[in-house]
């Protein structure tokens, strides 16, 4: 590597870990340099995200009881209870915490509500919309399974146990397709999973995995992989173009969207991104670095407000730039390329 490079990036890391943003500091302490969030210290920096200006403003929409009442439903794009506690998984907010026991359980009301375990055969698009539960073409459920996937990560990751999350488990492989993943798409001649869906779920599964030697998620997991790493997480398998656009910009948050920068993150998480077949996606990210060093947010899903509004977020996430590092898109992409191989802070 570059000496110039070298030296921009422990700039970035000087620069993250002088952050004002305690969960900016938690992630790179833990992702970036490795260190124990079991640790003294790294608990205590978790505490100071849970009482941090953007934490509270992410929780301040909550009733009596503890339940977040931001938005129509718990899926209110993006102030719903589903993003809060999305947000908060990946902020390193402490674990376990019995404050979130009530948003735990309004997310479980929602997502395996009696509706999904209703299914009904339908021949064409308009009969899918026809009757409530999950429409069923060709052998194949047409379900947003990225919802309950989702859910199952996030918590698990925020240590929210209940006796139902098995049922999310459940639910997922249930409805996966033959290929391994899953689509909502009402198409009946649709035959392929979808990345947006099935990254989701691959991500809970094996998490869920992880944490209960469930022999049944990690084989899901394991096999829904492949319909990533075939196709080196963004290139069509026919003539290697890109599959979209949007999957090799870099965004923060991406929501239930999906981009390179997110499925390296994933590969990482579920023991992948060494995988040969992630060379070109990590090559890419290199590829995006700033002269200047970091990497840029070209492009976001969300606006910024105190309102109630369809799209708006409750905090600022740095905004997009063509030359300005987003400090939270950096230390995602310094912590993918260190668990990679491809640099050691």
């Amino acid at each position: 590597m570059p000496r110039a490079r070298q030296t921009s990036r422990a700039a970035m890391i000087d620069q993250l870990l002088s952050s004002d943003e305690p969960s900016l500091r938690w992630k790179t302490r833990v992702h970036v340099l490795g260190e124990d969030p079991s640790s003294k210290k790294l608990r205590a920096l978790s505490a100071e995200v849970r009482e941090s200006p953007r934490v509270q403003a992410l929780l301040k929409h909550r009733d009596a009881q503890g339940r977040i009442t931001s938005g129509r439903t718990v899926y209110a794009k993006w102030q719903g209870a589903h993003w809060i506690l999305t947000h908060l998984a990946d902020l390193g907010y402490p674990t376990g915490d019995p404050a979130l026991h009530p948003i735990r359980d309004q997310i479980l009301d929602q997502w395996l509500a009696p509706e999904f375990y209703e299914e009904f055969t339908a021949g064409k698009k308009t009969d899918a919309y026809k009757h409530a539960g999950v429409p069923v073409m060709h052998g194949r459920h047409r379900r947003c399974a990225s919802q309950q996937g989702y859910a199952l990560y996030f918590l698990l990751k925020l240590g929210l146990t209940h006796t139902r999350i098995p049922d999310l488990v459940e639910r997922l492989l249930h409805w996966r397709w033959p290929d391994g993943g899953w689509n909502c798409d009402k198409d009946p001649s649709a035959a392929k999973s979808t990345f947006i869906h099935t990254i989701h779920c691959m991500r809970g599964l094996h998490l869920y995995a992880e944490r209960y030697e469930d022999k049944a998620a990690r084989s899901a997991a394991n096999k829904a992989s492949e319909i990533f790493l075939r196709r080196r997480l963004y290139k069509r398998l026919a003539d290697d173009r890109v599959i979209k656009e949007e999957f090799v910009k870099l965004h923060y948050p991406l929501y239930w969207h999906y981009d390179i920068l997110f499925a390296l993150k994933v590969m990482t998480e579920t023991g992948h991104v060494r995988d040969p077949r992630c060379s070109d996606a990590l090559d890419l990210l290199e590829r995006k670095e700033l002269p200047s060093g970091g990497w840029p947010a070209e492009s976001r899903y969300y606006s910024v407000s105190n309102n109630i509004q369809l799209n708006a977020d409750f905090v600022d996430w740095g905004g997009v730039s063509r030359s300005r590092p987003n400090l939270w898109v950096t230390v995602d992409a310094l912590s993918v390329l260190r668990h990679s191989g491809r640099w050691c802070p």
